[in-house]
């Protein structure tokens, strides 16, 4: 394990100032004063980076001066090359997108290093988002969601952006693919694309593939333009914000956002689904290409178990009430990976759907899965939340234990190989002992926890990084940020950019970890200032 800080890390994203003084919450609600919440990054951004130099260890980033008296709530991880965050006031803050990356602004907006309000009503107050390759989608507290980006990933629905934000954001957007198309290329990546691929033939396709698959998706702006006006609003692919229309009195809680699909949570634990479908990823039992509206995906009453597990059931009377009382009567979990889905239910099961070529399904082969399916190998372990990457799958149990399963090329199973698993291995690395996984979070390639005596967890999983919150089980622990996986661009924060296949701890001990969430290449932490 190497130290933080090292290579690009040191100095501060943003803006100084404009954090605020945050007060900490008591059990009653009120909160101490004198304290500030502040973001920690690290990782890769390519319009924060300096000269494209990943920040190998935790930097702060600062809210810009027009925020002055708002304050950080929480962090959602962000996309391919643009990070996100929630202040106080309500504020959904982007920042790391640059002109280079054939990126599209109406996506991610266009800050570069200093965090901005992404273009949203000014009378909207965001609680929670998230980021998939190339979509967003949030929520209100009043639990009205919000989505915009690529059209595929976007239902019809109630534009509601500002339209001259959203002109200006298109009109950079052609502008940025007018110059990448004469160049003849567009860069997705800081260093050269030649990847690492495993020598196991259980890890399934080569990385290489996954990295042509991601640029095609990450490929907003139309192939061809020879000037602004024949582009039309059809042939641009990325669309602006928009309300997103559900059915009469369904209050939406919670939101994942995948690689092309998009998953959300009611109040009353139902998951509704839409965007691409073609892996089985929106559980609706068929390989449906695209759903262009919120379908609610039956994960209780429809369940699948695994062969194993219908065999045993059968010929038996009760096999109904069993099924119940395994299933649960709710969802409580949601997360989305590049083209696979889970859920934790009241009852601690984890049923997952989608892509399997590398196991992250969890059944114990390479299959697809087009209904919500039990992961029956841990039926007996109650299950409290879960994420997902672009290949792999991160659970944590009731009693604070971390089970992984999946692709796992880069170690970003945190199983000390980089053999893939097709059913899930409990994380018995050393630097756990004694640790009790509370939250998880998971990105494309590498994974990450955190120690502490709070839980903060809101469900942001983009496909780009692991991450896990945990507590300790001793309360006068403040809290420690573990990670392992792929580390080629940094998002490790361990100071270099070493692979790790075993959890190792990030160096950030003067603050008091909250919370966590991941982008494609980069990690992104809330926490507490000592002072």
């Amino acid at each position: 394990m190497n130290g933080g800080g090292g290579g690009g890390g040191g100095g501060e994203v943003g803006f100084v100032g404009g954090g605020g003084e945050e007060e900490e919450m008591d059990e009653d609600g009120a909160r101490e004063a004198g304290k500030e919440q502040v973001v920690l990054m690290w990782g890769y951004l390519p319009g924060v980076s300096p000269q494209r130099s990943p920040l190998l260890g935790p930097v702060p980033v600062r809210l810009p001066p027009a925020a002055a008296g708002d304050a950080w709530r929480d962090v959602c991880g962000g996309g391919c090359g643009f990070a996100m965050a929630i202040s106080e006031s309500g504020k959904l803050l982007t920042w790391g997108s640059t002109d280079d990356m054939g990126q599209s602004y109406v996506t991610a907006g266009k800050h570069e290093e200093t965090p901005e309000a992404f273009p949203l009503p000014s009378d909207v107050a965001i609680a929670r988002a998230d980021a998939g390759w190339a979509h967003c989608v949030a929520i209100t507290d009043e639990g009205v969601v919000y989505t915009w980006g690529w059209k595929e990933c976007v239902p019809t629905g109630r534009v509601i952006a500002d339209q001259a934000s959203v002109g200006t954001l298109e009109k950079d957007e052609r502008q940025s693919a007018i110059a990448n198309n004469q160049g003849n290329s567009i860069a997705v990546s800081p260093r050269s694309q030649v990847s690492r691929t495993s020598s196991g033939a259980a890890s399934g396709p080569s990385e290489s593939r996954g990295t042509e698959e991601s640029t095609k998706r990450r490929r907003l702006s139309p192939a061809k333009q020879g000037n602004d006006s024949s582009t039309s609003g059809d042939e641009n692919l990325s669309a602006p914000p928009c309300v997103v229309t559900f059915n009469t009195g369904v209050k939406i809680t919670a939101v994942a956002a995948g690689g092309r699909h998009t998953l959300a949570l009611s109040d009353f634990g139902q998951v509704w689904g839409w965007g691409y479908g073609g892996e089985g990823q929106l559980g609706l039992g068929s390989r449906i290409r695209t759903v262009s509206s919120p379908h609610p995906i039956p994960c209780i009453e429809s369940t699948s178990y695994g062969k194993d597990r219908l065999s045993a059931m059968k010929g038996n009377k009760n096999a109904e009430g069993q099924i119940n009382k395994v299933t649960g009567n709710r969802v409580t979990a949601i997360a989305c990976g590049g083209r696979h889905s889970v859920v934790v239910t009241d009852s601690g099961a984890l049923l997952a759907f989608g892509w399997g070529l590398y196991g992250q399904c969890g059944q114990g082969n390479t299959d697809d899965v087009l209904s919500p399916t039990c992961v029956s190998a841990i039926l007996g372990v109650k299950m409290q939340d879960v994420a997902a990457g672009l290949w792999h799958t991160v659970s944590i149990s009731a009693d604070g234990d971390v089970y992984s399963f999946g692709g796992n090329q880069f170690g970003q199973l945190g199983i000390g190989s980089d053999q893939a698993e097709t059913i899930p291995k409990l994380v018995d690395a050393p630097s756990l002992e004694n640790k009790n996984a509370r939250s998880v979070s998971c990105g494309a390639r590498h994974s990450a926890i955190i120690t502490g005596t709070i839980l903060l967890r809101h469900g942001s999983d983009s496909c780009c990084i692991s991450l896990i919150l945990t507590l300790t089980k001793f309360p006068t622990d403040e809290g420690e940020v573990f990670c392992w996986g792929w580390n080629k661009y940094g998002q490790l924060g361990l100071g270099d950019s070493m692979d790790r296949n075993v959890p190792c701890i990030v160096p950030v001990d003067e603050y008091h970890l909250l919370n966590v969430s991941c982008g494609w290449w980069h990690t992104l932490v809330l926490a507490e200032s000592p002072t």
